[in-house]
């Protein structure tokens, strides 16, 4: 479905985009470029800082919920080594959307980003609490979105209707290193069973559904 290497369950989004972080980004001090609307910059509480030790620096947001890759671009560390900058490491993307209101990345602009991402030598990570709805809205696979990115985040508990969870998603070492964090971070629970069946009962059924309530929530927009 990911086409990824491997995956991670996670108690929330919130702990799901720490964990992507802090795997990227292994020195304290490391840089993470975002959105300055970005639910990681606003909703998060500030734990990449706090918690990661990784320096946050934003991007404009624009109203489609992209932003300017000659801004983006403006904002990274060409300098390093030089000892007096951070070193960037990551881009992070945001799809759907959530203060932008919900709105869908265009992938013309997801492949700018990673194509900008890969010519400096730096990881693209997703928060996708809703990318499902994205590849619903777009009629693509979810693939097609996900291609553009190293690692993604996935809530399983909105329109998917799990009770609970996020998964985190991406290569093999990624996951590896992820599940330390995750341990670290008083997220691993041996109870985790039914809660994890619940969410691949979300992923598997429940996508089809999502059809359903785009259309529900036009109908009450309008």
């Amino acid at each position: 479905m990911f086409q990824m290497e491997a995956a991670l369950f996670v108690p929330s989004g919130t702990m799901s985009n720490l964990i992507a972080v802090m795997a990227h980004c292994r020195e304290r001090g490391d840089e993470m470029i975002v959105g300055d609307l970005s639910h990681i910059h606003i909703y998060e509480q500030g734990g990449c800082a706090f918690l990661a030790g990784v320096h946050p620096t934003t991007v404009t947001t624009l109203p489609d919920g992209t932003f300017d890759l000659v801004e983006l671009e403006s904002k990274l560390r060409h300098g390093y080594p030089d000892p007096h900058y951070p070193r960037s490491r990551l881009i992070c993307v945001e799809n759907t959307h959530n203060i932008q209101g919900g709105r869908v990345l265009p992938l013309s602009f997801l492949q700018e980003v990673r194509a900008l991402a890969d010519r400096y030598g730096l990881w693209v990570h997703m928060d996708g609490a809703r990318v499902v709805n994205a590849a619903v809205a777009q009629r693509v696979p979810l693939t097609t979105i996900l291609q553009h990115t190293h690692t993604v985040s996935v809530s399983l508990s909105k329109g998917l209707g799990a009770p609970v969870g996020s998964m985190l998603a991406g290569p093999r070492e990624f996951i590896a290193q992820a599940l330390r964090y995750r341990k670290a971070l008083g997220g691993g629970m041996r109870q985790a069973g039914i809660l994890a069946a619940a969410g691949k009962v979300a992923l598997l059924e429940m996508s089809g559904r999502l059809e359903e309530d785009h259309h529900n929530a036009r109908t009450f927009a309008q």
